[in-house]
């Protein structure tokens, strides 16, 4: 990378706001700015190749790229292949409330109701925490907009989707946020090789110092929108 000058990002430029491609087909986004300012504090500049989303680990694995960064999940099962950062995003399900109500976990919803779009995740941990003894209503529609909606009206208390959806959702000014960890993570990651130390640990140190600096919340701001305060 040094000797090139250059640090190679795999990315699958198809999942706006992360990635996406402008007018023009250069490469925009959160994980294309991320990529510019790790590079930046590297004094390197950023080669984006853009890979298919299944071929993104094959193209690390024989060195085409030096690091993927594409909403890219953790996946336990390749660790020992590639090495996974911290998390720089959390897309997994969250439990969300209106942005005034005083609820801040499950256990205040007992005998509430909770709106999830039928057959998602946030779907999913709902009938899970159901099995699990919790009481509440599960109410179910046809699309994430509208268990917002449901929401937001006040015809449900509570609602459960996933971290991208509620950003985007808060980004266009609904006034709801997040309560409590998510319920099923779903941590996005940079993954790079598994036998390159001196990268992991460079990657380590910047992701922190980004995070330090109040970088990622002005990402997060830039493409996704404010969050309510």
């Amino acid at each position: 990378m040094q000797e090139r000058g250059s640090w190679r990002v795999g990315m699958d430029p198809s999942f706006p706001p992360f990635e996406t491609l402008d007018a023009q087909g250069a490469p925009i986004g959160y994980d294309v700015d991320l990529a510019r300012a790790i590079a930046s504090q590297w004094g390197l500049e950023v080669e984006i190749i853009s890979i298919g989303f299944d071929s993104l680990l094959d193209a690390l694995l024989v060195y085409r790229v030096d690091a993927v960064i594409s909403a890219f999940p953790f996946n336990a099962r390749m660790t020992k292949d590639v090495h996974y950062s911290s998390s720089y995003f959390e897309a997994g399900v969250r439990l969300v409330v209106d942005a005034d109500a005083a609820f801040e976990d499950m256990d205040d919803l007992t005998g509430r109701s909770i709106a999830v779009e039928w057959g998602s995740r946030g779907d999913a941990v709902a009938r899970r925490l159901q099995r699990a003894g919790a009481a509440f209503e599960r109410l179910t529609f046809q699309s994430p907009q509208e268990a917002i909606d449901a929401l937001v009206s006040g015809d449900s208390d509570a609602l459960l989707i996933d971290g991208v959806t509620l950003r985007l959702a808060q980004g266009e000014g609904k006034p709801i946020r997040p309560v409590g960890p998510a319920l099923d993570s779903d941590p996005y990651v940079i993954a790079v090789p598994i036998d390159a130390p001196a990268l992991q640990e460079a990657l380590h140190e910047v992701l922190e110092k980004l995070q330090q600096d109040g970088q990622l919340d002005i990402l997060n701001a830039r493409w996704f929108g404010q969050q309510p305060q």
